[in-house]
């Protein structure tokens, strides 16, 4: 045996470590360990020249199964042999002698600091480092991130005195006069906040409050959370003693995981709703909406279930390539300004198809008029649904599935029946080429589209484009769904930020769950960007985060007038050239004033 198939049996023998049975000539019939099956089917194949088919029959394999095991083999993705063992010692004597105690300690609600000097001071001496090893094989997760005293300052500590001030209304009387705080920059969202009248706009939902907090402050707690990039509401405990993330909110200090939890269990749909339609009607007039143009990208996003619950359905979920259980999220982002000006959690397959014409009912009511023009996915709705926003006088333009006769008459086109066009954005795929037929008919659209065939937008397959607008030029319709691809990018961050967190997405004590979105002001989150200047109007919500808001400072009252020192970093030259304003009225504050200091 000589050439290639001899060099694929040399790696097959190297990888078998020498062994003499590596290579033997026997059968094995559906070998029990996984390994030792894959390794006989590529044996097989590689030493006795077998074809695929043949091969794989010999080891259980269908064709295509064993075909994806040669490719993954080739690719170097597969470990049919146990990796060496490690040197060392494979014990670990003052573990085993403290693991006990440790166990014990960490019961009664010590972190791993305080366990390693109690083990230091009782003879088994323990650094923080094996303490944590420990505990993380014993199952406990981490309790605190660094040193601290006994007294945990953490509501979430059991076993601990906390003596925390309960969760109410800012005393200003009580504001001490001057106060360090690591999170200065949170305050920077006020400005835009009080430029949208928040009280005015809970009012209108008609969020309710308690005889202790007021629904503004339960609000701002929550958008607390979001724009300090605290991923989960059981997090709360990272930013309740610090006095900016209370000042923020108006209170004295935030309320506590389960005060969040349940109020927003008492959040409806109705709420929710309410609140969007105050909110689009606000951003409209602020600019942070356009009504004129009204041209909207929609998208679904399917956001994982890790619990056990039967009732939902699944969903197919793109991160993870399959279907799963899921709750099915719809949102309407403006292409403008990018500010997503609806959203819906409440979402099953039965009614998913018909979100578009939600939406357009949602904006009328909002702006008085349907929306211009949707830009959508393939899979977002359906072609019967296309006709009936054709009949309301609403423009989309969306994808089409590619069928066998479609992709048939693709590939029946010669390239003189395409044109290249030129489209006014930077990078490689810039010069499509496109063959357009005017009028195309659908399975179940009620009349023609117009039909354009794309490629070199660096997808592998050819982009179908159908619209029902006649009027708008093919360049500028590719670049307008050209620009639509990203959403999944943008979206997914806001995702990140806002569905992962309780009270955003929760249950309604009902006979299913039902999902609901509380997404509380993503007006001011897009307008702080245009404020520091072009260079960050498409920033992303974690690169403000990280730069600006997550800055540290000094606030220090002084009568009617709270002042925020920010400390000086390396983007504060940005915040001195921005458009900051940096003196403004809150509201919520009982009409005090805010000031900032720029270094």
């Amino acid at each position: 045996m000589s050439g290639p198939a001899a060099a694929r049996t040399v790696v097959l023998v190297d990888r078998a470590r020498g062994s003499e049975t590596g290579l033997r000539r026997g059968v094995l019939h559906r070998p029990a360990h996984p390994n030792q099956r894959r390794y006989e089917a590529l044996r097989a194949y590689f030493t006795e020249d077998l074809t695929v088919e043949q091969a794989g029959a010999r080891a259980g394999y269908t064709r295509a199964s064993m075909a994806s095991l040669l490719r993954d083999f080739r690719a170097g993705k597969l470990e049919l042999f146990a990796l060496p063992g490690k040197p060392g010692p494979k014990t670990a004597p003052a573990k085993d002698r403290a693991r006990a105690r440790a166990v014990e300690l960490r019961r009664a609600g010590l972190s791993v600091h305080e366990i390693s000097a109690r083990l230091r001071a009782g003879g088994t001496p323990l650094n923080r480092t094996g303490v944590g090893q420990v505990l993380a094989e014993e199952g406990f997760g981490r309790l605190l991130r660094g040193p601290a005293p006994e007294a945990s300052a953490s509501p979430a500590t059991a076993g601990r005195d906390t003596r925390l001030p309960r969760a109410a209304v800012l005393d200003f009387a009580a504001v001490p006069a001057r106060a360090e705080t690591r999170l200065a920059g949170l305050l920077l969202a006020i400005p835009d906040l009080a430029a949208l009248n928040l009280p005015a706009l809970v009012r209108a939902a008609g969020y309710p409050g308690t005889s202790v907090i007021p629904a503004t402050s339960w609000l701002l707690s929550l958008l607390a959370l979001k724009l300090t990039g605290t991923r989960r509401v059981s997090h709360v405990d990272d930013l309740i003693t610090d006095p900016a993330s209370a000042l923020f909110a108006g209170l004295a200090v935030l309320p506590k995981k389960s005060a969040l939890t349940d109020y927003s269990y008492r959040l409806s749909h109705d709420h929710q709703r309410k609140f969007l339609a105050a909110l689009d009607a606000t951003m409209i007039s602020a600019g942070l909406a356009t009504a004129s143009e009204a041209i909207f990208d929609l998208d679904f996003h399917a956001v994982m279930h890790w619990g056990q619950d039967p009732v939902l359905e699944k969903h197919y979920v793109p991160k993870r390539s399959q279907r799963a259980r899921s709750v099915l999220t719809f949102f309407a982002q403006d292409t403008g300004t990018h500010n997503l000006v609806y959203a819906n959690a409440d979402l099953s397959k039965a009614t998913q198809n018909r979100e578009p014409i939600a939406f357009c009912d949602h904006w009328k009511a909002v702006s008085g008029s349907d929306p211009k023009m949707l830009i959508m996915d393939q899979k977002v709705t359906t072609q019967a649904v296309l006709g009936e926003l054709d009949a309301r006088g609403v423009k989309f333009a969306t994808l089409r599935m590619r069928s066998a006769s479609l992709m048939r008459h693709i590939n029946g086109l010669a390239a003189t029946d395409y044109k290249t066009v030129t489209l006014d954005r930077p990078g490689p795929y810039n010069r499509p080429r496109v063959h357009e037929d005017p009028a195309v008919t659908l399975t179940s659209y009620p009349g023609t589209v117009r039909q354009l065939i794309v490629t070199g937008l660096g997808r592998e397959q050819p982009t179908v484009i159908i619209t029902n607008d006649a009027g708008i030029k093919t360049r500028a319709l590719i670049s307008q769904y050209a620009r639509r691809m990203t959403i999944e990018q943008r979206t997914g961050r806001d995702h990140r930020r806002v569905l992962r967190r309780r009270p955003v997405l929760h249950r309604q004590p009902q006979c299913r769950p039902r999902r609901r979105l509380v997404r509380p002001g993503p007006g001011p989150a897009r307008r702080v960007p245009h404020r520091l200047g072009p260079g960050y109007a498409t920033a992303t919500p974690d690169t403000l985060q990280r730069r600006f808001l997550d800055t540290a400072g000094t606030i220090t009252h002084d009568g009617d007038t709270i002042t925020v020192a920010l400390n000086r970093r390396a983007y504060s030259p940005v915040l001195r050239q921005s458009d900051l304003r940096t003196d403004t009225t809150v509201p919520w504050w009982q009409n005090r004033r805010l000031r900032f200091q720029l270094s």
